[in-house]
């Protein structure tokens, strides 16, 4: 009988009261100082990786595969037959290759890999509603077929003060970050379905911009049924004003305010503002 765990990286910028809650385990990607590295949400908070941004950049890294192995061995342990994996990106990370190395190391449980396409709150929705579907007691053949649909109604936004971050760690152009900084312009950048980040549209702006988040925002919302996670890295008052104005739609079936998380604050920069959604079947 097949007792399924569901695991997710860090990048997912899930709470630990929500991997508790929908009882997911979590592998920590890695943040690298020149001194140091500490282990994503565990050993380092986005207010401290923000604090520290003025005076060092980090790097991010694949999860620390050490780590990664005592939780396989406690999973193991607790008689968990089946691991699915859901992972960011794999064309933004190495993430899911390191951890399918991981896995031929344990061929006595069987691994089940999910790239998500995406990175950010969007992957985590994604590990959510596996978590939901393995309480719920499918196997792993439907939570895999149901996660498909699920990846295809889940939708991720973020408005960037800076594309400076995003140029650093490799994520974007330099050719086109500098020209968006040249004019002093707002992207929003989402993911594609190739799992690559592009610029969805630029605001002249901070208003503008946080303006512009809300109406994709209402794009979806207007449609029908959604849930919706509003996302700040360093931007709470701006997070909180936006979910102010949009938690009283009548197509909410959920909405919260989520921060985002420190191997994904490296990268996007201070002052943002964004959107996870899931558009409800």
């Amino acid at each position: 009988m097949q007792k399924i765990a569901i695991i997710t990286d860090s990048c997912s910028d899930l709470t630990f009261e929500t991997l508790n809650q929908y009882h997911i385990t979590m592998f920590p990607i890695r943040i690298i100082y020149k001194e140091r590295e500490f282990l994503d949400k565990i050993e380092i908070t986005s207010e401290e990786m923000y604090a520290n941004l003025q005076k060092e950049i980090p790097s991010t890294s694949l999860p620390d595969l050490a780590y990664c192995e005592k939780q396989v061995a406690k999973l193991k342990a607790e008689g968990f037959t089946d691991f699915i994996i859901i992972t960011v990106s794999s064309n933004l990370s190495g993430t899911l290759n390191a951890l399918k190395i991981l896995g031929e190391h344990h061929t006595d449980v069987n691994f089940h890999f999910f790239d998500s396409l995406t990175l950010g709150y969007p992957q985590g929705v994604i590990a959510i509603e596996a978590g939901k579907l393995a309480i719920a007691g499918e196997n792993v053949e439907s939570i895999l077929t149901k996660l498909e649909d699920v990846r295809k109604r889940t939708h991720g936004y973020i408005a960037l003060d800076t594309l400076e971050y995003l140029k650093r760690g490799g994520r974007l152009g330099k050719t086109t970050a500098t020209l968006g900084e040249l004019i002093s312009l707002k992207p929003i950048i989402s993911s594609n379905d190739e799992g690559l980040l592009f610029t969805y549209c630029k605001a002249r702006g901070r208003k503008q911009a946080l303006s512009k988040v809300k109406q994709i925002i209402l794009s979806y919302l207007d449609k029908g049924k959604c849930s919706l996670w509003i996302l700040q890295g360093n931007a709470l008052k701006d997070g909180y004003a936006l979910l102010e104005e949009l938690k009283s739609h009548p197509n909410l079936n959920f909405i919260s305010l989520e921060t985002v998380g420190p191997s994904m604050g490296v990268h996007t920069g201070p002052n943002v503002v964004g959107f996870a959604i899931l558009e409800e079947a």
